[in-house]
């Protein structure tokens, strides 16, 4: 059905629906169930821009990276069939890692199901177990209505993604003007903040001052909420330690004399451990206890006295008792926990949190920096993060693919400020994943120097997507880890396996003659004395940049993961 004079066709509804809700930047890829849709996208004045992708996966870790630096929805789309199938992976990981992003697929007309025409899948039941919301829309007059759930359920609660699929027919049909509208709250997550009851905060105030060796450990949930002042003050006033989980760095800067970094079984050391394990109160603060943080359930230990702070009451008590369960949005939480602290006037000199913090971090770098100094070739891990934070500014945006690189970082790298600062995709890790997402947070925070970290295994996955970097001159640099094989599963096969190896090596490659073809400026490093005068070379010039590092295998290595160290 064609627009008449008073109305709008669905793909133009779509777009404006989109400009509603402040969407400046959309990340996909063309398919022929999108042609009305980039019709309107080109016919239509609007000052959103469309940022043509190499794959649809990419697409979808782009929306998920300018998310997590903006707090704003993401938005991907892509095409029916195979466009549908690739753009989910990088929904469920935004899901379950709480961001917003928003997945548009086109599909075939409605006229057209149960024919058997070509790209036909059923995208309602595809999407619907691994996103927090989604639909296919059937009518061109639901669009608007549509899209505004789709946002209310993004940004509302905790944030995750939606699925709208749009088929091609009903792109158009007719919409009215006046049903274009949005929600200004469902802009920005979290939106509609729920507070806390205030017995439960009385009851977790309680708690915790009757503790002896209390430690806070934070997931991604504090940063998500903007929630790092707030933490701050409970830290230093309490004199705690306060570590966090890979996602949760950024809750406090990683220089703060309170932060004691990441627990857990990837990224944690033998130092970091101990405080986890000694403490006789632990207050999970966004964080939903994982196997990950805790080393599979090994600490806490099942009697350990917990308080557990979360806007998703599903989260409370799902792998501990809990003794005092708080739900809430984490700054209104512990806005409201603070305030009861100074309603007590307590004349606590707190835990000595500090000073704990202080001997273990000397013992942890006192090991770090000998590895981290060293001359050995091939290169090794901790010489590439230590040179890092000698060159990079204190504001850059770090993406880092689940690997190799990953680890390293989280344990050793101390951010000097507090905020998502650090990214890593760390609830499915699909590798492939930092490449693309560090274009999405370069669009999302271009003022940052944005640098981008994977192994060679990931870099296969998604080098064809420099050419989209190239093609907006955007100044990332990617550093890979180069040693020719998927190091983790190799490290984890020398471990577990009794060093019995299989199908894990491939040949060597020339990352940075790859890069360079598609107009990528690199280089290829094996000697650390060259390390650090490449990589400030690479971080000033103003365009993109790759550094292909021929590094130790992991197998190999002191890498700070739980499973692998004697």
């Amino acid at each position: 059905m064609a627009s008449g004079i008073n109305s709008l066709n669905g793909a133009q509804a779509l777009v404006r629906m989109l400009e509603a809700h402040s969407v400046k930047h959309i990340f996909g890829l063309c398919g022929d169930t999108t042609l009305p849709f980039y019709d309107a996208m080109r016919t239509l004045d609007h000052d959103i821009n469309h940022v043509l992708t190499r794959d649809e996966r990419s697409a979808a870790y782009m929306a998920d990276g300018y998310s997590r630096v903006t707090g704003k929805p993401g938005v991907c789309e892509g095409p029916s069939g195979g466009g549908a199938t690739y753009i989910l992976p990088g929904l469920i990981e935004s899901n379950e890692s709480s961001y917003a992003v928003l997945g548009i697929t086109t599909d075939i007309s409605v006229a057209s199901y149960g024919k058997y025409p070509l790209t036909e899948v059923d995208q309602k039941a595809l999407m619907a177990p691994l996103t927090k919301w989604n639909t296919v829309i059937t009518q061109g007059e639901h669009i608007p209505r549509m899209v505004r759930q789709a946002f209310r359920a993004m940004t509302t609660g905790r944030a995750g993604s939606a699925h709208l699929g749009l088929p091609y027919d009903v792109q158009y049909q007719a919409v009215e003007h006046d049903d274009i509208w949005a929600d200004a709250k469902h802009t920005h997550y979290p939106a509609y903040r729920v507070a806390p009851e205030s017995n439960a905060i009385q009851a977790a105030a309680d708690a915790i001052l009757s503790a002896t060796r209390p430690i806070v450990v934070c997931g991604g949930g504090v940063v998500i909420s903007g929630a790092m002042a707030e933490l701050d003050r409970l830290a230093v006033r309490l004199d705690m330690p306060v570590a966090t989980s890979i996602s949760g760095q950024g809750s406090l800067a990683d220089t703060h004399p309170n932060c004691l970094g990441v627990v857990g079984s990837n990224g944690g050391t033998d130092q970091t451990w101990a405080l986890l394990d000694e403490a006789d109160l632990v207050i999970f603060m966004g964080c939903r206890a994982g196997s990950t943080t805790t080393s599979r359930w090994e600490a806490p230990t099942p009697d350990a006295r917990i308080v557990q702070f979360d806007s998703d009451p599903m989260v409370i008590g799902a792998n501990y008792k809990t003794e005092v369960g708080v739900v809430g949005d984490l700054q209104l939480a512990l806005r409201a926990l603070n305030a009861e602290l100074d309603k007590r006037n307590h004349a606590l000199n707190g835990f000595g949190g500090a000073r704990s913090v202080a001997q273990a971090k000397k013992i942890k770098f006192d090991l770090f920096n000998v590895l981290a100094q060293s001359d050995d070739q091939p290169i090794r891990p901790e010489r590439v993060i230590n040179t890092m934070m000698q060159v990079l500014p204190a504001d850059a945006t770090i993406v880092s693919d689940p690997g190799t690189s990953c680890p390293y970082f989280s344990a050793y790298y101390q951010l000097p400020l507090a905020g998502r600062r650090f990214i890593t995709n760390r609830a499915h890790g699909a590798l492939g994943y930092s490449l693309s997402a560090a274009l999405g947070a370069w669009f999302g925070r271009p003022e940052s120097k944005v640098v981008a970290m994977m192994g060679d295994g990931s870099f296969g996955f998604t080098c064809g997507e420099l050419e989209t970097v190239v093609r907006y001159a955007a100044p990332i640099t990617y550093i890979v880890f180069s040693n020719a094989a998927f190091g983790w599963i190799k490290a984890s096969q020398h471990a577990d396996c009794d060093k019995r190896y299989y199908n894990v090596d491939f040949n060597p490659v020339d990352h940075a003659a790859v890069a360079s073809a598609y107009g990528v400026k690199s280089w290829r490093v094996d000697n650390p004395a060259e390390l650090k005068s490449i990589l400030t070379a690479a971080v000033e010039y103003d365009g993109p940049t790759l550094i292909d590092i021929v590094t130790q295998p992991l197998e190999e290595a002191n890498a700070p993961v739980r499973r692998w160290m004697g």
